[in-house]
């Protein structure tokens, strides 16, 4: 069951996103910001950690679960660190997820060569 739930909560947010392409004149990288940010505001307003446990992957995995996870850290380090923290904390919280993203960006194009937009 949690497998079914994760996999509509994840489909409504990708639904939200392809409505927002096809009914404004957004650009898909203003879209991926206003995730993130918005993934932010949830996590600040108490909002998203609820939502997550409910929801599991479906919200932890978009952009919305990545906003969260840096305000998570710079909210952590701040407490930790004080005031640099500020400037700290988001990069020590996404480095795995950011790593792994880069790691894996490259064996596939090492596997499937990519090509230019012609």
């Amino acid at each position: 069951m949690n497998f079914l739930l994760s996999f509509i909560v994840g489909g409504a947010i990708c639904v939200v996103v392809q409505i927002l392409m096809d009914n404004t004149k957004l650009l898909p990288g203003r879209i991926m910001v206003i995730l993130v940010c918005t993934g932010s505001l949830l996590g600040a307003l108490g909002i998203y950690e609820p939502f997550s446990k409910w929801a599991g992957s479906g919200a932890t995995v978009p952009l919305l679960g990545f906003g969260n996870t840096l305000f998570q850290g710079v909210k952590d380090a701040i407490d930790k660190e004080g005031f640099i923290g500020l400037y700290k904390g988001g990069f020590t919280a996404s480095a795995v997820g950011i790593s792994t993203a880069i790691l894996w960006g490259y064996i596939a194009s090492l596997l499937f060569k990519p090509k230019m937009k012609g």
